[in-house]
C-alpha cells in the first residue's frame, strides 16, 4: 500500500495502539495534521507545545502507555524542550515529533529552521532526523521501543515537510531489532545471591523505593518483600503510592521535605535498600553523612545510576520487577519488631503536624488533608512546583502507583495543570485533582481553553500566598526577609518584611476566580477553615472544570526541612 509520510506516521501511532495525541499544528507539520483529518486518532489540540508534551507526559504517568506529542519546526519544536525534560529526568516513556524545514534547505537558516535534533538531545533517550520517507515506519517503531523499554524515557523524531508529502511503501516493521541497543532484563543471579546475604544479616533494614517502582510495575512485589521481612519502607516524592499509606510497615516520604520518622530511619538503618532511586540529592542531603553505618543494596535497570552518587555494597542490576521476585524467593520470612518500635517512636516524637486557628488564613496542609479525606485518598492528583507540591506529598499519600503525578527531577513549575488535564484523559473514570501554586498555575493556565472545549473535567486547587512561596521560604530563612523577585503582587517582585501589605486586603493579578470564569469554568474563593469542605464539595460535583482559590498567608512554610547543601541530621522539624 503506497502511502505519503504523513499517513504513515499517523498509520504507525494507531498500529501503536494510540489514541489520542497533544499538539499544535504550523507549516512544516501541516501534512501529518491533514492526515489526522479522517484518522480516529483523536487530536487534543493544546494552546502552547509545553502544555502538549506535559499532558503526553502525564497520560504516560496515569496510563503506563507512551504519551506522544506533536510540534512543527523552530519555536514549536524548541517549545517542546522544557516538557522532554521533565519526561527525562523522571524517565517517562513520550515520543515527541515535530515538523521540520525541507530537507533541501536544512542549515540555510530557513523561515522556522532550529536545530530540533541538537536541541533536544541531552533531554531525550534518543532522537532521530528522518531524510528518507522509506524509513519513517522503522524510525517510528524503534522509537516506541526505545521509549518503554529498558530505562525508559522520551525519544524524539523530527520529519522533514518534504519527507511527509513523499509516497512510499507502506511496509510494517514487526520486530525491532537495534544492534546497538540492548536493553537490560533479568539481573544477574550472583548479584541477587549478594544482596539477599547481606539482607539475611541485617538488624535495621530500610526498604527506600523510588520511582522505578512504579515504571516497572514492581508495587505489589516491594510490598510482599516488605511484608515477608518485616521491613518498614520509606519513598521518594516519585514513589508516592509505591506503597500503601495505611500499610503498617510504611514510614513515610523521605528527603528534603520528607517525614522526621523516615529520615531518622535512613540515617539509623544498619542496611538500606534502594529499589529504583537513584540517591537523588533531594534524599541524601550532604552525601559525606548520608546514612553512615548502613551497607547499601541498590536495584537499579540502569547501570550508570550505581555508585554515581553513593558508594554501594551490592548493586543489582536489572528490570526491578524481575530482580524483587527472585530476590524474594530467597530471603526467609523475618521480622524486626524492635527496629519498627524505634521508627514508632520517631513518628510519635515528631509527626507531621500543623496548627489550625479557625481564625486564620485557610492552613494549605488542611485543604489538602480534608481532600483525601474526602475522596478516601483514591483521586488522581498533578501537582505544579513549589510549596504545594511539598504539602501535597506530606498530606496526601497516595494507596496505588500512578495516583501522583508530579515533575520531580527537573522540578518544572507549570507542569501541574497541563499534567492534570493528562492525566484525566488516560484515567477518565478516576477523579484528578490539580495542587497548584499561584506562580506555578501562571505558567501554563492558557490550558484551561484546552480543558473547555476538550471537556476534561479536572479540579485545580491553588495556593495562594501571593508570592513564589518555596523562593520566598528560602528567602525568609536563609536571606535575611529580603524578598526579590518572588513578591507577585509588587513591581519587580520586590518586598521587605516590614512593608508587607496585609494579604487579606491585597488585590491580586489576575483575579483567578474571574479568570477562571472568562473561560467557562467555574471559579470559587476561599479565605476562612470553615469554607474548605463545602467548596471542596462543590467543586468535586462540579459538571465543568473548576478553579478553586485558596488564600494562604505568606508566611506559611513546609515542615520538615533539611537545608539545601545539610546532612539528613540537620533536619529542622519547625520554627519553635
Amino acid at each position: 500500500m503506497e502511502m505519503t509520510g504523513a499517513q504513515i506516521v499517523v498509520e504507525c501511532l494507531k498500529r501503536e495502539n494510540v489514541k489520542q495525541v497533544f499538539g499544535i499544528p504550523g507549516g512544516c507539520l501541516l501534512p501529518i495534521f491533514d492526515a489526522f483529518y479522517d484518522s480516529s486518532v483523536r487530536v487534543i489540540l493544546t494552546r502552547h507545545e509545553q502544555g502538549a508534551a506535559h499532558m503526553a507526559d502525564a497520560f504516560s504517568r496515569a496510563s503506563g502507555q507512551v504519551g506522544v506529542c506533536l510540534a512543527t519546526s523552530g519555536p514549536g519544536a524548541t517549545n517542546l524542550v522544557t516538557g522532554l525534560a521533565t519526561a527525562y529526568m523522571d524517565s517517562i516513556p513520550v515520543v515527541a515529533i515535530t515538523g521540520q524545514v525541507r530537507t533541501d534547505v536544512i542549515g540555510s537558516d530557513a523561515f522556522q529552521e532550529a536545530d530540533a535534533t541538537g536541541c533536544t538531545r541531552s533531554v531525550t533517550k534518543h532522537n532521530y532526523l528522518v531524510k528518507d520517507v522509506r524509513d519513517l515506519v522503522r524510525v517510528i517503531r524503534e522509537a516506541f521501543y526505545i521509549a518503554r523499554s529498558g530505562r525508559p524515557g522520551p525519544v524524539h523524531i523530527d520529519i522533514p515537510v518534504d519527507v511527509q508529502k513523499t509516497k512510499a511503501e507502506f511496509q510494517w516493521v514487526e520486530d525491532v531489532k537495534i544492534r546497538s541497543y540492548r536493553p537490560i532484563g533479568a539481573a544477574p543471579k550472583e548479584q541477587v545471591q549478594k544482596a539477599a546475604e547481606l539482607f539475611q544479616k541485617a538488624k535495621k533494614p530500610l526498604l527506600y523505593a523510588g520511582g522505578g517502582v512504579i515504571l516497572s510495575g514492581a508495587a505489589e512485589l516491594l510490598k510482599e518483600l516488605a511484608e515477608k521481612t518485616g521491613t518498614p519502607v520509606a519513598s521518594t516524592l516519585m514513589a508516592n503510592g509505591a506503597f500503601p499509606f495505611d500499610h503498617p510497615l510504611y514510614a513515610g516520604p523521605l528527603g528534603m521535605h520528607g517525614k522526621y520518622a523516615s529520615n531518622m530511619a535512613i540515617q539509623k538503618c544498619d542496611l538500606l535498600i534502594s529499589c529504583g532511586a537513584r540517591f537523588d540529592d533531594r534524599v541524601t542531603g550532604n552525601l559525606s553523612t548520608f546514612s553512615p553505618n548502613s551497607k547499601k543494596i541498590h536495584f537499579d535497570i540502569d547501570p550508570a545510576c550505581i555508585d554515581k552518587n553513593v558508594t554501594v555494597d551490592a548493586p543489582v542490576i536489572g528490570d526491578l520487577k524481575m530482580a524483587l521476585a527472585e530476590f524474594i524467593k530467597i530471603l526467609p520470612k523475618n521480622s524486626h519488631p524492635e527496629w519498627l518500635k524505634e521508627l514508632d517512636e520517631w513518628e510519635r516524637k515528631h509527626p507531621l503536624s500543623y496548627k489550625l486557628d479557625e481564625g486564620s488564613f485557610v492552613k494549605p496542609q488542611f485543604v489538602i488533608q480534608k481532600l483525601h479525606e474526602i475522596t478516601k485518598g483514591d483521586a488522581v492528583v498533578a501537582t505544579g512546583v513549589g510549596q504545594h507540591q511539598m504539602w501535597a506529598m506530606q498530606w496526601y499519600p497516595c494507596r496505588s502507583p500512578r495516583q501522583f503525578i508530579t515533575s520531580g527531577g527537573l522540578g518544572t513549575m507549570g507542569f501541574g495543570f497541563p499534567a492534570a488535564l493528562g492525566a484525566k484523559l488516560a484515567r477518565p473514570d478516576k477523579t484528578v485533582v490539580c495542587i497548584d501554586g499561584d506562580g506555578s498555575l501562571q505558567m501554563t493556565m492558557t490550558e484551561m481553553a484546552t480543558a473547555m472545549l476538550e471537556k476534561i473535567n479536572v479540579v485545580v486547587i491553588v495556593i495562594n500566598n501571593y508570592y513564589l512561596g518555596m523562593v520566598r521560604q528560602w528567602q525568609e530563612l536563609f536571606y535575611k526577609e529580603r524578598y526579590s523577585g518572588t513578591a507577585l503582587t509588587a513591581a519587580s517582585g520586590k518586598a521587605a518584611k516590614d512593608q508587607e501589605a496585609d494579604p487579606a486586603k491585597l488585590a491580586y493579578t489576575p483575579d483567578f476566580v474571574k479568570w477562571a470564569e472568562a473561560y467557562g469554568a467555574k471559579g470559587l474563593r476561599i479565605t476562612k477553615n470553615d469554607q474548605v469542605e463545602s467548596a471542596l464539595r462543590e467543586a468535586l460535583k462540579s459538571p465543568v472544570p473548576v478553579l478553586l482559590e485558596v488564600i494562604v498567608h505568606p508566611e506559611e512554610k513546609v515542615f520538615p526541612m533539611i537545608p539545601a547543601g545539610a546532612g539528613v541530621d540537620d533536619i529542622i522539624v519547625d520554627m519553635a
